[in-house]
């Protein structure tokens, strides 16, 4: 990755921003003001940091970047989602989303821009790997998503664009500045893997009390190495053990997140099989309609009795299932298509565009 000329405060913490004040001649007192400015106060710019004095703030503007990231794009939907797409210092974009739900206000961002996992439904999985993101990269989502909406964040999810385990060390250190600068409660975070079994048990671990959602998608080994090659290296049945270590750990409930595609993973028989797999752990299965995405299999998303059928088997075994509402059909809403529309052309800084369906 090329290094950025200048340096971005988001991503430090207040400990970093009292000694970066220290290095430019301020005194400690105005890094906790910095911290408070970007983190609580959500400033998008030095000139809203009024209580600082005007030298200190030009010497900010001289030496450093408030933000890594630049807002390109916007996408509204009417049922509250927005979605944002992002560049970072190298051009590279990236996409974050909030959305607004009834008892949170939920973001959902990326730790990589692209994904190296290749997964057949899978938008960004199609547009290839380029890096992983930085820490300021990640912390920076929230925050743009915050700016852009006037709306606060209060749920954090890692599972946009990327395998936040292949990023696990900027990952864990961007969940610690979401709990001790934004706020936010450890057990309002969530991150999302298809399933890389040493980092599961890395991070099971690290001893926080964060929720786990795993993206099984099938409880047999032909149809997850079909759809889900990364399924190859660690099997459904080390994928599951991985998983339980993890709750037997944290004492925290996990989540298999199951997309449902047409004729290839919704039948009883499948579920059953699921329900047998899962049998004794404390867990939930999120049922996903298939959000279409133009790939070479023709995925198409199973009937509504199909789902029901499937859900139904589950319950009957003891599983428990929710299902997840389908939100901002209107946009690009699924991982990676709103990227994928600009990936081999130039972004413009600044091309914002607003999409209201």
């Amino acid at each position: 990755m090329e290094e950025p000329k200048r340096t971005a405060l988001v991503g430090m913490d207040t400990a970093e921003l009292i000694k970066f004040a220290g290095r430019i001649g301020a005194p400690a007192f105005r890094g906790k003001q910095l911290s408070e400015w970007i983190y609580r106060q959500g400033a998008d710019g030095y000139d809203n940091m009024t209580n600082l004095p005007a030298e200190f703030r030009a010497k900010l503007e001289e030496s450093c970047d408030l933000h890594p990231l630049t807002l390109v794009q916007r996408q509204d939907s009417v049922d509250g989602v927005t979605k944002l797409l992002l560049n970072t210092h190298d051009e590279q974009g990236i996409e974050a989303v909030l959305l607004d739900c009834e008892d949170r206000i939920s973001s959902c961002i990326s730790s990589q821009v692209g994904c190296a996992m290749k997964c057949e439904f899978c938008a960004t999985g199609l547009g290839g790997y380029t890096r992983n993101l930085t820490v300021g990269e990640i912390v920076d989502q929230i925050l743009q998503l915050q700016i852009a909406t006037g709306k606060r964040a209060d749920h954090v999810g890692f599972m946009g664009m990327g395998e936040p385990m292949h990023n696990l060390d900027a990952v864990l250190e961007s969940l610690r500045i979401f709990n001790e600068e934004l706020g936010i409660g450890y057990r309002r975070m969530h991150v999302s893997t298809v399933g890389i079994v040493p980092r599961i048990r890395e991070l099971a671990d690290a001893g926080l009390p964060i929720h786990l959602a795993i993206s099984l998608h099938s409880p047999t080994d032909s149809v997850r190495t079909a759809i889900m090659p990364v399924n190859k290296k660690w099997p459904v049945r080390e994928v599951i053990d991985a998983a339980r270590y993890f709750v037997s750990k944290t004492g925290r409930k996990i989540t298999f997140e199951y997309l449902m595609i047409d004729g290839i993973n919704d039948t009883v028989e499948q579920a059953h099989r699921l329900g047998t797999l899962i049998k004794g752990m404390t867990a939930l299965v999120t049922l996903i309609p298939f959000n279409w995405v133009d790939t070479a299999r023709g995925f198409k998303k199973p009937s509504s009795d199909r789902i029901r059928r499937f859900r139904a088997e589950l319950e009957r075994m003891g599983v428990t299932v929710s299902q997840r509402k389908e939100r901002g059909q209107g946009i690009d809403a699924a991982c990676g298509q709103l990227r994928g529309k600009h990936v081999g052309r130039p972004i413009p800084v600044n091309a914002r565009i607003l999409n209201v369906v």
